[in-house]
């Protein structure tokens, strides 16, 4: 597939403003992100690009920095290759798993070991949401459980999920690119008990959860929250990442009036993952 690059640069330069701004370009399709110093360079599919959404998104932007951007066609690369050049390094959470890519060499040693190549699938680890969820899944019992991965990009969370002992996992995303890698990322990791779907809400059917990760963005979580809890067991655990701080009190909201009780969050630089329960 051809790709869009857009460079953005951002002044004055902040992680924060760099963060803000690739959450809100997720919201209108653009599926990667790599910051630079000047601000990030963003991807998406060329077929999706409209420059009208783009121009929407900076006017609403509400941090008071200046904005300026250019587009540059591309066409599909070795994306193994170019996360290797752009700061894709092995990342250990919570001291127990270690997440990197087959050009790795020097890989700390961790109980649960994650290999990912990612090329436009999102999901290494190292963006806060995903880092999140992770440590999530590092404390909870997924001894036997059966758990839905929506939104799952590279996998890597259904695949710790798998190492930590869920029983039977199907994994969701509406890009055919994140299904292949999906895939792929499967087999690097020896994993045989995973069940990789294209598509979004609109294909769950009757299979019922115990545990259900969705770390998409806030709307396409509101849009579908209801269909998440209706294949959710009484009693399962909702995971929802891909939202600010300032954004929880319209998911619990939303999730109250679902049949969800909140539970608990974890935050890291305004980014957050919420943990529900459905009573």
């Amino acid at each position: 597939m051809d790709y869009i690059e857009l460079n953005v640069t951002v002044t004055p330069q902040s992680e924060m403003a760099t963060d803000i701004l690739a959450g809100m370009l997720a919201d209108i399709g653009y599926e990667s992100f790599v910051p630079h110093e000047k601000g990030l360079l963003a991807y998406i599919g060329e077929a999706h690009f409209e420059e009208k959404r783009l121009q929407e998104v900076i006017a609403d932007f509400f941090l008071p920095v200046s904005i300026v951007y250019s587009v540059v066609k591309i066409k599909g690369k070795d994306w193994n290759e170019e996360w290797e050049k752009n700061y894709f390094h092995p990342i250990v959470i919570g001291d127990q798993c270690v997440i990197h890519s087959t050009f790795h060499t020097d890989v700390p040693k961790c109980k649960y070991d994650i290999t990912v190549d990612p090329k436009m699938a999102f999901g290494t680890g190292h963006h806060e949401t995903t880092g999140l969820m992770l440590q999530y899944i590092l404390e909870a019992d997924m001894s036997g459980k059966r758990v839905l991965d929506m939104g799952c990009g590279t996998a890597v969370l259904a695949i710790l999920a798998s190492m930590r002992g869920a029983s039977c996992l199907t994994a969701v995303d509406i890009d055919e690119w994140a299904y292949d890698n999906a895939r792929e990322n499967l087999v690097l990791n020896g994993i045989s008990n995973v069940e990789v779907f294209v598509g979004g809400a609109e294909i769950l059917g009757n299979q019922q959860y115990d545990v259900i990760f969705a770390n998409i963005n806030r709307n396409i979580l509101l849009a579908d929250m209801a269909a998440y809890v209706s294949v959710l067991i009484p009693e399962g655990d909702l995971y929802l990442s891909g939202f600010y701080e300032q954004d929880i009190p319209v998911i619990e909201e939303h999730a109250q009036r679902l049949g969800l009780t909140y539970v608990s969050h974890k935050i890291k630089n305004q980014w957050v993952a919420v943990r529900f329960c459905r009573r």
